[in-house]
């Protein structure tokens, strides 16, 4: 898009490029979503940029109206398998916070002034402030939600310290932390969670969502002890536990979607009502990140359903399914366990390697085994490979792994299939454009293959 074309989204409160890109005025110095509905402002008072971090590296502040740091993240950082998408599929899992910029770079192969410099020319910012842009959003969402004091708040969003905390949050919301904490809708979905119930989010998605079909898949794959699916269809809750950097996790999901957004303009979008009971708060940013692979909620579902609707044979399911997802996972070894040994043989590993939790919580009583607790589970065998492989690093399935690179190493373990490669690109590495083995798959549905299948899979046209 260029600069006129993102100008009319925003005339239009076109709330399709939520995220995509956002908008700042030079006369009020603040930076809004396309979908803001606040009144239009002149176009050559209008500025642009690719990333939240870039506006406010110039020195804008949030929208209190739109909150602009809380729009589902850019299809783009999902579709490219460069450094750069690379990179920010890291930092949106919190590398930055944990790792530093020498770890970020580390992972990537790249020197960080390469690092730096590739993130500033495309994004507009570097990795530092990127992860800066990613605590400040976290700690609204902990001052809006959770009654932990201000200074608890500023360590467990990944601040240094508590001064760092407080500059950041005037920058960015004009507000002291105290200020945005009252601020918090009364009656919405950031009030203040009761102690021990966890915190509620809604996590956003654009355009339509087919939580159907997700949730179905979800319940068909479910390991016991891990994870669950309970309720009637169209208000189910997905439940299971999480193992984070800092700690662990209990997140609930429902089916439900929110209603638009009112005045969001076109196509607003909505959300997914989540829960997240977490043992640290630091992991709050991973966790959502997460969960929003696993649901794919950072898809352009117009960009998809655009082109496979040219298709002849695709073309009604789409009609049917708009919007439908490709999920992902939370943990990668997750997939690549079931597609090894199915759901009833990951569901006795975790029985016999799973570290069990402190306080059960229904029908959930364990983490999902480790990679080096695996690694001895199936000695000589594949899976005993693969755990050896990913737990010393000769297999990498984390958010920024080279994908070809990937899968040149999952097929040199003797006894891997193409059919679980191809599974392990899409559930673990997040690919959207895999063919499937035996898919007849034309280039006209790339880059797109992954929900393409997708849909043949829901349609019942062929076995997942």
């Amino acid at each position: 898009m260029d600069e006129d074309s993102r100008y009319e989204a925003v005339r239009s409160r076109d709330g399709r490029f939520d995220g995509v890109f956002f908008f700042a005025v030079e006369t009020t110095g603040i930076y809004c979503r396309p979908s803001c509905p606040a009144v239009t402002p002149k176009r050559h008072n209008v500025r642009f940029f690719a990333t939240a971090a870039a506006a406010q590296r110039s020195g804008f502040r949030a929208c209190r109206r739109c909150r602009p740091d809380a729009v589902p993240g850019s299809a783009e950082w999902n579709v490219r398998a460069d450094a750069v998408g690379r990179a920010m599929r890291l930092i949106a899992d919190g590398v930055v916070d944990r790792e530093g910029v020498a770890g970020l770079a580390a992972r990537l192969g790249y020197s960080t002034r390469q690092v730096q410099r590739q993130l500033t020319a495309e994004v507009g910012a570097g990795p530092v402030a990127l992860a800066r842009a990613q605590r400040a959003h976290t700690a609204r969402v902990l001052l809006q939600t959770t009654g932990l004091p201000v200074t608890e708040v500023a360590f467990a969003s990944g601040f240094a310290s508590v001064r760092q905390f407080n500059d950041t949050i005037r920058e960015v919301y004009d507000a002291t932390p105290t200020g945005v904490r009252a601020t918090a809708p009364r009656g919405g979905h950031t009030r203040r969670a009761a102690p021990g119930t966890g915190i509620p989010l809604r996590l956003a998605h654009r355009g339509p969502y087919q939580a159907g079909p997700v949730f179905d898949q979800l319940a068909r794959e479910a390991v016991p002890g891990v994870e669950e699916v309970s309720g009637e269809p169209g208000a189910r809750t997905y439940r299971r536990t999480l193992r984070l950097p800092h700690g662990t996790a209990l997140v609930a999901v429902a089916e439900r979607t929110g209603a638009p957004r009112a005045g969001g303009g076109t196509h607003p979008g909505g959300w997914l009502d989540a829960r997240l009971e977490l043992t640290d708060p630091r992991d709050l940013a991973t966790a959502v990140q997460r969960l929003r692979r696993l649901f794919d909620l950072d898809a352009d579902p117009y960009a998809v359903d655009e082109r496979l609707a040219a298709d002849p044979r695709l073309a009604p399911l789409v009609a049917a399914r708009p919007g439908l997802r490709s999920p992902g996972a939370v943990d990668p070894l997750e997939p690549a366990v079931r597609a090894l040994v199915g759901v009833a043989g990951a569901a006795d590993l975790v029985r016999h390697h799973g570290k069990a939790l402190d306080a059960p919580s229904g029908s959930l009583t364990h983490l999902f085994p480790e990679a080096a607790a695996l690694a001895g589970a199936e000695p000589g065998g594949l899976l005993g490979a693969l755990a050896t492989a990913l737990a010393d690093g000769t297999v990498r399935l984390d958010p920024g792994a080279d994908r070809d690179e990937t899968e040149r190493a999952l097929r040199a373990l003797p006894g891997m299939t193409a059919a679980a490669v191809a599974t392990l690109r899409v559930r673990a590495l997040g690919d959207p454009d895999v063919a499937p083995p035996g898919l007849d798959a034309p280039d006209a549905w790339r880059p797109w293959r992954s929900y393409a299948a997708q849909h043949l899979y829901t349609a019942g046209e062929r076995t997942p």
